[in-house]
């Protein structure tokens, strides 16, 4: 790979963005334990609030954490399997690992691959040419019709 791979700038971007996440997260474990000690010391003072608000931004940045890896994967051409959390390819419709069908639009999946029967030419209808389509019956009037049927009943009694 050539040195200036605008794929790896973009990667290393996103690691960077992963360091410095993992970094915070550092900081805020390290606050959590000196305001549950400080709570332990002192049993008059309450932090749970506090230390809420940082174990939220923790898995928060977790998640942000898990999005940047997804996409470094994106970059490099490949995805992970739900189900195993295998990489594929992106063209993938399906995990080569477990099998598990990936639900998404870049996924191409191969039906004569999958039956191992040759492919169908694909199917198209024919479509009259619009010249030679025949005019439609002529249609009663909606009224007529309601007409008729008050009348048929009348006859019979």
């Amino acid at each position: 790979m050539a040195i200036f791979d605008p794929k790896q700038k973009v990667i290393a971007g996103y690691q960077k963005s992963i360091d410095d996440k993992k970094n915070s997260i550092k900081k805020y474990y390290d606050e959590i334990g000196r305001m549950y000690y400080g709570q332990y010391k002192d049993m008059n003072l309450d932090v749970t609030k506090d230390i809420n608000t940082r174990c939220d931004a923790v898995s928060t940045l977790y998640d942000e954490i898990d999005d940047l890896n997804i996409k470094i994967l994106h970059e490099k051409g490949l995805k992970l399997c739900p189900k195993c959390r295998t990489e594929n390819a992106l063209t993938y419709a399906f995990c080569f690992k477990c099998g598990s069908r990936f639900d998404d639009p870049d996924a191409v999946i191969d039906e004569a691959a999958i039956s191992g029967a040759p492919a169908a030419a694909p199917v198209t209808a024919a479509v009259p040419d619009p010249i030679e389509m025949e005019p439609a019956a002529e249609e009663v009037p909606a009224e007529d019709v309601a007409a008729e049927e008050t009348e048929a009943p009348a006859e019979e009694a």
